[in-house]
């Protein structure tokens, strides 16, 4: 099952200043929807673990993210995969970055991920809802912590 999503949104920061923010997973990382904890593995991986509920499935997600291309300061995309109860996710996340007048940013967002296992036939038609709320929780968060 895949989900795709995308947006933007502006905030009063500069592209600089947005971009270092998008590449700092201690900064990051506790935006994240139910978020439990995240390691640092080196300076482009890391990992993090979420707590995921979905109709009677419930446990911790363990996800391995990586910042695959960073062009300070204009885009940063993130690739992840690991394993959630009842199956495996796949997720990439690009965050592209442009000065707008007033010393602005827009952010333009895009996202997908990919779920595979048991878990797809037990959560039913629940995962894309979810997955839609979830996203937007991250994405008010990120534009609340920018302002």
């Amino acid at each position: 099952m895949e989900i795709k999503l995308a947006g933007d949104f502006t905030v009063k920061k500069t592209p600089n200043e947005v971009y270092s923010f998008l590449v700092d997973p201690n900064r990051f990382c506790p935006l994240l929807p139910d978020f439990q904890s995240m390691e640092i593995l080196d300076p482009k991986n890391f990992l993090v673990k979420l707590s995921v509920g979905v109709s009677h499935i419930r446990g911790t997600a363990a996800l391995k993210m990586t910042l695959v291309d960073e062009q300070r300061p204009t885009q940063a995309v993130y690739e992840g995969k690991g394993e959630v109860p009842g199956g495996s996710a796949t997720i990439r996340a690009q965050f592209q970055l442009e000065e707008v007048s007033g010393g602005q940013t827009k952010v333009k967002w895009s996202g997908q991920s990919s779920v595979l296992g048991r878990v797809i036939s037990l959560a039913g038609g629940l995962l894309e809802p979810l997955g839609k709320k979830n996203v937007q929780k991250l994405i008010d968060g990120l534009k609340k912590a920018l302002a």
